[in-house]
């Protein structure tokens, strides 16, 4: 059975290589082509509509204008739950990995990686199962083992969550600013408070300048 991808990213020079390498791949097929996240989901959209066939495996870039690879994956993983993404990206760091499988990638790899590595992830995604690069792994491995103390216990939302609290957002602004609802953003602001255990929005706003956050008043 063939398995159809889309390949998504900003650079032509980098689809082109990528498209190159696929298609000499038994059982492999480029669907088709896209710039950046929004364009693939006006892809996927259309074709649908035409009753075309959709991929199997979106081969995902991270950083792209428009609507970025995270972006992308959220939706095409929401609109489309039979298609699988696989982040194919520069960047490994532990924060962006978790961010892309939160977001329901189906495999993480860097650009670095072999082409038989790159086809395997393809495939395995394919089968319904998540492929990550090794040195991914064991970033991943070392982190979930490692304790997790100060900012690095935050994930990127509850940082934000800090700054907004440390700036002076009551829970309703914090709400209407990151168009969550307000139940959402005092759970957040919770789990900040208890992960820094800290016991008040003052000590919070002293963290956050403690730790470059926010510059300090005055």
């Amino acid at each position: 059975m063939t398995i159809r991808v889309l390949l998504v990213d900003d650079h032509a020079v980098v689809r082109r290589g990528l498209r190159a390498f696929v298609e000499t791949e038994p059982e492999l097929s480029v669907l088709g082509e896209a710039a950046d996240g929004a364009r693939a989901l006006d892809l996927l959209a259309q074709w649908r509509t035409l009753g075309e066939p959709l991929p199997d495996v979106v081969l995902m870039d991270l950083r792209m204008p428009v609507l970025d690879g995270i972006g992308a994956t959220e939706r095409i993983v929401s609109r489309f739950p039979g298609i699988r993404v696989v982040v194919l990206t520069s960047f490994g760091e532990v924060e962006r990995v978790h961010n892309a499988l939160a977001a329901g990638a189906a495999g993480y790899l860097l650009k670095d990686a072999e082409p038989a590595e790159v086809a395997a992830a393809i495939r395995a995604a394919a089968r319904g199962e998540v492929h990550l690069d090794a040195a991914v792994a064991g970033q991943l491995v070392r982190r979930i083992s490692a304790p997790r103390i100060g900012l690095t216990a935050l994930t990127a939302r509850e940082r934000e969550i800090l700054t907004l609290v440390a700036r002076g957002y009551p829970n309703r602004a914090i709400a209407e600013r990151l168009v969550i609802s307000e139940r959402t953003a005092r759970t957040h602001v919770s789990n900040v408070l208890g992960k820094l255990q800290l016991a008040s929005r003052t000590q919070a706003a002293l963290f956050a300048i403690r730790e470059g956050l926010i510059p300090p008043p005055g």
